[in-house]
């Protein structure tokens, strides 16, 4: 009741043409001059909730993430979804696949890690922007549903990453997929995921993925990229938060281990073609355009997007920039893949 009343609200705020955002929410600070006015519009009626404390628990933080997917998202049609085990060595995992129905024949496909963290999160709270991304760039998506913290510290959710790989690999056609057009992607902690997988892959002497595609990527546990500080209250996600899901899944003294900080991996050549993507007015904005520097310092043929967005547009499907984001990203994916 509570959840669906909240959506009607959150639909009607982001349905408000731009001029009249501006007018009852303001326009941003200069630092963040560049955001869209719904993106504006989203970091000011959340204040409230973002800029308090950190959740209580893992459990609450995963509930609470849950619920604001599910009203921060808009649902797609046009989409085929069937829910899947993988399997290999360790723990299995359950996978979603999403199809688009306009593209039902074996083609490309992406390997997706959700965001949230480290430590919430799901295929779940991440099917509306899968099914999306399906549908916009006419590829399959498998959405992995990794190992959380702090039950399972980082680097498990890369070891699941690997194990997803490996048995997607192991036989790609029975999920539809051409296997040299097979790519991932990771928005968040999930592209951290990304990262370190195609480290791992390197370091093993196996195949790369076709491509990789990071959305707003941690890179840096560490924390020393100054737009922690610049953005680190008032835009969504917070230093704080970000300190506190850091606390929960990094291991002590490991914060720029390469498997937990790709930022500090000695050498990134190699490494499968990439897109990052940054949001303007994010803590971690600079983390992210640190690593896509040296992956092209390394050779890596590598694009930098800088979206006028917030932390977790990519999520966020109830709002036009969110939409305008997914057009965006489904031409990079339909670049990449061809």
């Amino acid at each position: 009741m509570l959840q669906g009343l909240l959506a009607l609200v959150v639909r009607a705020l982001m349905a408000m043409p731009d001029g009249l955002m501006r007018r009852l929410f303001g326009s941003p600070p200069e630092e963040a001059s560049e955001l869209r006015p719904d993106q504006w519009a989203i970091s000011r009626a959340t204040a409230p909730i973002e800029n308090g404390a950190p959740a209580r628990s893992p459990e609450a933080g995963r509930r609470r993430t849950e619920f604001l997917a599910a009203v921060a998202s808009r649902p797609v049609s046009g989409v085929i979804t069937q829910d899947w085990m993988l399997e290999g060595d360790g723990p299995p995992l359950k996978a979603r696949q999403f199809t688009p129905e306009a593209s039902p024949l074996a083609g490309p496909m992406l390997l997706h890690f959700h965001g949230g963290g480290w430590v919430q999160g799901s295929i779940e709270s991440h099917r509306h922007a899968c099914a999306r991304l399906a549908k916009n760039a006419l590829v399959r998506v498998l959405s992995v549903e990794y190992r959380l913290a702090p039950e399972h510290p980082l680097p498990a959710p890369a070891e699941d990453a690997l194990l997803a790989w490996r048995s997607v690999m192991a036989d790609p056609a029975r999920f539809g997929a051409d296997p040299s057009k097979v790519g991932v992607i990771g928005d968040s902690a999930g592209a951290q995921v990304v990262a370190v997988l195609c480290l791992d892959l390197k370091a093993a002497g196996e195949m790369q993925p076709a491509c990789q595609l990071l959305i707003y990527p941690v890179t840096d546990c560490a924390g020393t990229m100054e737009s922690r500080r610049t953005f680190g209250r008032g835009f969504y996600l917070t230093r704080e938060r970000m300190d506190w899901f850091e606390q929960q899944a990094v291991p002590p003294g490991e914060e720029r281990d390469p498997r937990i900080s790709p930022l500090y991996a000695e050498d990134l050549s190699g490494l499968a073609p990439a897109l990052v993507s940054v949001s303007v007015a994010d803590p971690l904005r600079d983390e992210g355009i640190a690593y896509g520097q040296r992956l092209a310092d390394a050779g890596v043929p590598m694009t930098i997007d800088q979206m006028p967005m917030l932390h977790a547009w990519f999520n966020m499907t109830v709002s036009r920039s969110s939409r305008y984001g997914h057009q965006v990203l489904a031409g990079r994916v339909n670049e990449l893949l061809g």
